[in-house]
């Protein structure tokens, strides 16, 4: 399955929006994948919500949502390795307390480089899931401008 991954990822740098999602049920090694690849291509892959809370928290609740994106832009500066960027743990990307459109803002990434992501939620009927309906930090997207790789 890596060796898919990993075709997949030189084959996206072509494409408008180079973001890659890797989505599976939870448990299904989706985490394992991408430390494999990121053995493969040598780099270490961002563990946003553990780096972005760390730097979150040096500043006061009410001017977080203020300097997430700032955030989120200098630590994936920090662990691409070129053109390839790889995260993990993107669940504080959902806070509502920060206002960030997390899809959007990944996409934003993929512009100028290949981003590879574990999907905290599920593919259901062509549409990204975060969250059960009703949980106020409730996503669905379409799948427009994203590559899905479900495990």
């Amino acid at each position: 399955m890596v060796e898919e991954l990993d075709q997949l990822v030189d084959e996206i740098g072509a494409l408008q929006s180079k973001l890659l999602l890797i989505i599976g049920t939870s448990h299904g090694g989706k985490t394992a994948l991408i430390q494999t690849l990121a053995m493969k291509r040598l780099i270490t892959p961002l563990n946003v919500s553990a780096e972005m809370a760390a730097r979150l928290a040096a500043f006061p609740p009410k001017q977080r949502h203020l300097q997430a994106v700032n955030i989120l832009r200098e630590l994936a500066d920090q662990h691409a390795k070129g053109d390839l960027l790889l995260l993990d743990n993107l669940e504080v990307l959902f806070d509502k307390t920060l206002q960030l459109d997390p899809l959007d803002l990944l996409k934003r990434h993929a512009h100028s480089r290949r981003v590879i992501a574990i999907w905290p939620g599920e593919l259901n009927n062509s549409r990204l899931i975060y969250a059960n309906m009703g949980h106020p930090e409730h996503q669905n997207y379409s799948l427009d401008g994203v590559v899905p790789f479900v495990i």
